[in-house]
Order: C-alpha cells, then structure tokens, then sequence
C-alpha cells in the first residue's frame, strides 16, 4: 500500500474533515484516511487503482488548499 501524507490549510472544524473523508472514501483505491484538525494534515493510504493526482485533487475539491 502507498502512502501520502498533505499538510493543508482549510481544514476548519468537524464538517469539513467530514467532507474530506467523504470525497476521499469515493476514489477506487482508497483504503485508510487520517485527517488530523489540530495539525491541519491528511494522510491517505491508497493502493494503485488511484494515484496521487485524484487523491489532491479530492482534497482541493473540498476548499482545503496543499500547502
């Protein structure tokens, strides 16, 4: 299993971490979601029916920005 870790900014409160897992839960592929609100940090293990790409941009889809 892969594994990405993003330390973002945007992640506010309780609804969009809730938002996030959603969109990430979606992608093919992805098997383990961490989204951390007082690091403002995700990270994301995955297996290689996704990639990177679809995963950041599942993130950005949301209004959290990578930093």
């Amino acid at each position: 299993m892969n594994r990405v870790h993003y330390n973002v900014s945007g992640l506010l409160n309780n609804t969009v971490k809730t938002q996030v897992k959603h969109v990430l839960s979606e992608i093919d592929g992805v098997h383990k979601i961490n989204v951390d609100l007082g690091r403002g940090s995700i990270e994301v293990g995955y297996n290689d029916s996704t990639n990177e790409n679809e995963i950041r941009d599942g993130i950005e889809h949301v209004g959290c920005k990578i930093e």
